[in-house]
């Protein structure tokens, strides 16, 4: 299994040492060019893509990648000078299927869990 991670320099070196393959600073273009290469490997991988990289739809590879591949996992990271303000996608689907109020009400539970 691959693992690979793609995002700013000073993130990709604690993956590094972690033992990923990774993209330091990668644009657009390595990033689809290395989802085409494991869609077509049926290559299985995990992908950690610091969010600001995060393309879709417009990246057609790691579209199709996410949508259809049962043999590669991608996860979206927050960067790393602001990671207090990364809103992973799902979020917003559970907004929009629960309301606001289910995730602030997550936010109060575990901050009563941190204080104790």
């Amino acid at each position: 299994m691959r693992l690979l991670a793609f995002g700013e320099k000073h993130l990709m070196q604690g993956f590094a040492l972690l033992g990923f393959e990774t993209y330091p600073d990668a644009d657009l273009s390595v990033l689809e060019q290395s989802a085409c290469h494991l869609l077509s490997s049926k290559e299985r991988a995990l992908i950690l893509i610091e969010q600001s990289l995060i393309c879709y739809p417009h990246c057609k590879c790691l579209t199709q990648l996410r949508n259809e591949s049962a043999h590669v996992v991608i996860i979206e990271i927050p960067p790393l000078n602001a990671p207090s303000a990364y809103r992973p996608r799902v979020e917003e689907l559970v907004n929009k299927i629960l309301g606001p109020q289910a995730l602030n009400t997550l936010d109060t539970e575990t901050e009563q869990v941190i204080d104790k």
